[in-house]
């Protein structure tokens, strides 16, 4: 069974950083695309980031660009997304999710069509003095 848990969240002042994970279970991480998107109270779910097998496939929102990296260490079956710079408006439940990486496809292709069939629970991340 497919499983994604992301972890990491919390409060945060403007201006500062954290680190979220999505550990997987169930599959093998390096056939996987994951991607990270986020949904703040009253809003639509919004794409953060996503990535294929390769560091060179991410792809970043407009709205994190430059502040937001995502990393993966498949031998841990983990995904990472250091966010910096933080504002009021990163706040959000963020989710990861993963889909089988299709060589036809492009990940920013996945990313913008949110085309992935496993999600994580969420974890709430709160930027707030």
């Amino acid at each position: 069974q497919l499983q994604l848990v992301e972890s990491g969240g919390g409060l945060v002042q403007p201006g500062g950083s954290l680190r979220l994970s999505c550990v997987a279970s169930g599959f093998t991480l390096a056939d996987y695309a994951i991607g990270w998107y986020r949904q703040a109270p009253g809003k639509e779910r919004e794409r953060v980031s996503c990535m294929g097998n390769t560091e060179d496939s991410t792809y970043y929102a407009h709205s994190v660009k430059g502040r937001g990296t995502m990393s993966r260490d498949n031998a841990k079956n983990t995904v990472y997304l250091q966010m910096n710079s933080l504002k009021p408006e990163d706040t959000a439940v963020y989710y990861c999710a993963g889909e089988r990486e299709d060589p036809a496809v492009t990940v920013q292709a996945m990313c913008v069509l949110e085309a992935f069939g496993s999600w994580g629970q969420g974890t709430q991340v709160t930027v707030s003095s």
